[in-house]
């Protein structure tokens, strides 16, 4: 639908199309367009990779719903009138005038007075006339709300932008909370940010992320089981929450702030003072790409703790592509790996070779970069170590450790590979779930037939949290089960040993089997058979360090 990307005149891009309909978009639901206004907003859809021409129908101020538990609207912060007020900080670069007015609209409008110091709009070198004195016109017609605009005189990305927002924030506000510029927060979005941070000025805390649909504008109530981490490339992912914090999630009625191993990083409240104590953003790092991680893995490891805060919620545009250049030579992809080399040299000890023998032109980059003083910060802090991080903090994680079998799992008699799906090009965020397959080995690290297993018995895992299932399992029908990779939950059907060179399924006591002919499914649950070479395995080890 938006594949070809047209060439616009100046002229276009410096045009504010904001024009409101009554009603459009109002309690979060979709607008539809047809004729026309359609075929305009495939056009005008590349200047900001959404649809600009539905954005601009729906007023600055539309209403929302309410997507929280009666639990959480329900709750009385009996302590209100002493949260510490915040510094709203909201970094844009040519965002499109409709969306940018309408995130800051929506937090002046559903956030006490008395909590919001102010709002930090840092322009990050945008070229587009409206953002320039139509913007500062706006801008003025805010008050009382006290809405600034600092402005880069040179592009220079998201982390330093940010730097630039908190350093000229008021010192009066005791909370730092950024936001992207496609955003709009919802009813009672604040008060959980502040009330966990009030409780402990350590916690750095996220509202759940609902998702406002790029194309028709509805707001989407988010899954809320789930939190962050990321994959062996480093790019972060939502998976489903572990199994004990699942539990003290229930166990609260899901209306207290719960633990994340890593944050998306768009949108967060922090400790103003403790932003700066435990180090701000790493400086050197560019534009941005992988500074929610640096982020995540210090807090975690030098003594906070990354939250997400089920009674907030704000909603999100989630684009499938970035509309933004990199003004840098190598553009998104050298940019990305400079800035993950330098996570992966401060805080991943042994892992960080783990993460350059997957991504080679990481570990070029590496070669390059003086992270002294982020390591001098670090030892500052007396921090723990990244396998303390991975034990502690996420112990649901799919790394390879000293305990952990990791490489290869071959069929002897086939000598071909065990392998999850493969996800189609272009679909990276979704979950490569499917059949688990038998496809012939790669001899060099390839991340599909890249396996790890406890070495006593437990989940074989994989990348993106994949592991090893048989969800038809049932104890009365135990034969012929099929074998599939799917999300990694911590359940009993996903819990194997390697014994006697066989792969044995725990809870039905049945191997895993290479069918190789006469069914659809390559690997199925058969009985045990001592020696049969259908089901017999090698598992060849690989150095990961």
């Amino acid at each position: 639908m938006h594949q070809n990307t047209p060439t616009f005149t100046q002229q276009e891009l410096d045009h504010n199309g904001y024009h409101p309909q009554e009603g459009a978009g109002q309690h979060g639901q979709p607008v539809f367009l047809k004729g026309q206004e359609e075929r305009m907003a495939k056009r005008l859809w590349h200047i900001n990779k959404f649809n600009l021409v539905v954005s601009d129908k729906i007023a600055l101020n539309r209403t929302l719903p309410d997507v929280r538990k009666s639990a959480c609207q329900n709750t009385s912060y009996s302590h209100a009138d002493n949260l510490p007020p915040a510094s709203i900080i909201i970094v844009f670069h040519n965002e499109a005038f409709s969306t940018l007015m309408r995130t800051v609209q929506s937090v002046i409008s559903r956030t006490p007075s008395h909590l919001l110091t102010e709002i930090i709009l840092v322009d990050d070198a945008s070229n587009r006339t409206f953002l320039q004195r139509p913007l500062e016109e706006h801008v003025r017609s805010l008050r009382p709300t006290k809405v600034t605009i600092q402005r880069s005189k040179s592009r220079v990305g998201l982390i330093k932008a940010r730097l630039l927002g908190a350093k000229n924030s008021d010192d009066s506000a005791g909370v730092l909370i950024f936001l992207d510029a496609h955003c709009e927060v919802t009813e009672g979005w604040i008060q959980p940010l502040l009330g966990r941070i009030a409780e402990k000025r350590e916690a750095v805390v996220c509202p759940v992320i609902d998702i406002i649909n790029d194309d028709n504008f509805s707001y989407v109530k988010s899954f809320s089981l789930h939190w962050g981490a990321f994959n062996w490339e480093l790019h972060f992912r939502w998976f489903t929450m572990g199994k004990t914090v699942m539990e003290t999630f229930s166990d609260t009625g899901g209306t207290q702030p719960f633990s994340t191993p890593a944050m998306a990083g768009g949108l967060f409240a922090i400790d103003r003072d403790y932003f700066y104590e435990v180090g701000g953003y790493d400086e050197r790092m560019d534009i941005w790409g992988g500074e929610n991680l640096e982020m995540s893995f210090r807090i975690w490891m030098c003594g906070g703790s990354i939250e997400i805060a089920p009674c907030s919620h704000v909603g999100h545009v989630f684009r499938k592509a970035s509309p933004y250049t990199f003004p840098r030579q190598g553009g998104v992809n050298h940019v990305l790996h400079t800035n993950l080399a330098r996570v992966a040299k401060v805080w991943m000890d042994d892992h960080a070779a783990f993460y350059f023998k997957l991504n080679k032109l990481a570990k070029q980059e590496a070669e390059l970069q003086d992270v002294s003083e982020r390591l001098e910060l670090r030892s500052r802090l007396k921090c723990h170590s990244f396998q303390w991080y991975l034990n502690n903090v996420w112990p649901e994680n799919f790394m390879p450790s000293p305990s952990r079998f990791y490489g290869k799992i071959q069929h002897q008699q086939s000598s071909l590979c065990l392998q999850r799906p493969v996800v189609p090009l272009g679909q990276t965020s979704k979950s490569p779930t499917g059949p688990a397959s038998l496809t012939p080995c790669v001899s060099n690290f390839y991340n599909y037939q890249q396996m790890i297993m406890e070495k006593d018995q437990g989940a074989v895992m994989s990348d993106e949290s994949m592991c090893l299932d048989v969800p038809t399992y049932q104890a009365s029908k135990m034969s012929d089960a099929s074998v599939r990779f799917m999300a990694c939950n911590q359940m009993e059907r996903q819990k194997w040993k390697y014994q006697a060179q066989q792969i044995v399924h725990l809870a039905s006591q049945h191997c895993l089997t290479y069918v190789a002919q006469g069914s659809s499914d390559q690997l199925q649950l058969r009985p045990c058979v001592s020696q049969q070479e259908d089901q017999l395995f090698s598992l060849t080890e690989e150095v990961w360090k």
